[in-house]
């Protein structure tokens, strides 16, 4: 089976996106900042398929970072080179839509249509 990470800060969205990615037939693993992000990470990196973190969150240091979720990407990247990854935000913004996938990331995707999400991991997936 699948696994996922999945890391947002926000509990109703972390919580939803679960939801639908248990739906969908994935195994999610959680975590709500950077810090304990990278460590749910480490503890299962073997079994960690995908990665998808919310681009504005806690950093590292525990204080809300814009961009957080690229400092967390490049440490994951750094661990396992290709993993594939998604950047979500609230915010459709290009400039850090482009930086997200310069560092790595597969994708880039803007919250709020779960269904979307679910089938661009399945394109990712499948690559």
């Amino acid at each position: 089976m699948t696994t996922i990470l999945l890391v947002d800060d926000e509990k109703l969205v972390l919580r939803s996106l679960e939801k639908t990615l248990l739906r969908a037939g994935y195994d999610v693993l959680t975590a709500n900042d950077c810090q304990s992000g990278l460590e749910t990470f480490k503890d299962n990196t073997e079994s960690v398929d995908l990665a998808i973190f919310d681009l504005n969150m806690p950093g590292f240091d525990g204080l809300p970072k814009p961009g957080a979720g690229l400092d967390l990407l490049d440490r994951v990247v750094e661990t396992k080179p290709g993993i594939p990854t998604v950047i979500l935000t609230a915010y459709d913004e290009v400039a850090k839509a482009k930086e997200a996938v310069n560092l790595g990331a597969r994708a880039y995707f803007v919250k709020g249509r779960e269904q979307g999400l679910v089938e661009l991991i399945e394109d990712i997936l499948k690559k």
